[in-house]
């Protein structure tokens, strides 16, 4: 019953700690439900933390993710969207919260500075936003629409 992160899959439900075996090995695996998609995920008890798994963020987080979204003076990527798309990428995979963050302000402010981002940067901005916002959501105990407002507003 307790809630998670697990990186690329974002806010999930442990649902039960199952034992399976592998290769004639019994070993115990905790069952995730991911909140968006309702899919199970399954991640072994021994590695979960070196695969990311980790608690909600703290509002001490919070507050710095949104320092990270509010910093204006960072320098414009000027490589082809493509590539910046694999760095962006890059950082998603990570599952870091705050690297999350440096996505969405970046993607952002592209979008504002070119006024177009490439379909795949679309994809990518959504899914990062969207990341952020159910943590934060979450972690506060608020609906996802108050938090998207309010990072929204950040890039309005």
């Amino acid at each position: 019953g307790e809630t998670v992160v697990y990186p690329g899959r974002g806010v999930s439900d442990i649902v039960a700690i199952e034992t399976k075996d592998i290769g004639g090995k019994l070993q115990p695996f905790y069952t995730l439900r991911v909140h968006d998609t309702q899919q199970k995920v399954f991640v072994p008890v021994s590695t979960a933390a070196q695969a990311g798994m980790r608690r909600p963020i703290s509002e001490t987080e919070i507050r710095e993710i949104f320092r990270i979204l509010k910093v204006t003076d960072v320098p414009m990527d000027t490589q082809t969207w493509n590539r910046r798309f694999r760095g962006f990428l890059e950082k998603l995979q990570t599952g870091n919260v705050f690297t999350i963050a440096e996505v969405v302000r970046d993607l952002s402010r592209v979008r504002l500075a070119k006024d177009v981002l490439s379909f795949s940067e679309r994809q990518m901005l959504e899914k990062a936003r969207g990341l952020i916002v159910k943590e934060i959501a979450i972690a506060r105990s608020k609906p996802e629409e108050q938090i998207r407002e309010q990072i929204d507003a950040i890039f309005t």
